[in-house]
């Protein structure tokens, strides 16, 4: 098997008006689909990441974000485990925020042989 990324693209929490209850209860699917994958020996790692951060555009260029250009957040990120992309694609299926409007986006991790 392969080690493949899935990276959390969409709205941040924060904007979208949830109650502590509804971000609760989002959080609860999260831990079951978190779950799920652990039981599949599929899950390897992940993160979730703050909205606001910084861009490095050069060694003395720095900018602070938000940025009025980006439309999405980076939410988090996994590794998984899987044969192949559409494998790991197929993890997917279960994400809890689709119903926010976001979206996964699905990576293979290259391994550098030296």
């Amino acid at each position: 098997m392969k080690d493949f990324m899935l990276i959390f693209k969409g709205t941040d929490y924060s904007g979208l008006g949830l109650s502590p209850d509804e971000i609760q209860a989002k959080m609860g699917k999260w831990f079951v689909w978190v779950e799920k994958l652990q039981q599949q020996d599929r899950y390897v790692s992940g993160e979730a990441l703050e909205a606001v951060g910084k861009t490095v555009k050069s060694a003395d260029t720095v900018i602070d974000g938000p940025f009025a250009e980006t439309k999405e957040v980076v939410g988090g990120y996994f590794v998984v485990k899987a044969e192949d992309i559409d494998d790991a694609a197929s993890l997917c299926v279960d994400f809890p925020d689709f119903d926010l409007g976001s979206w996964v986006e699905v990576r293979e991790v290259v391994v550098f042989e030296g």
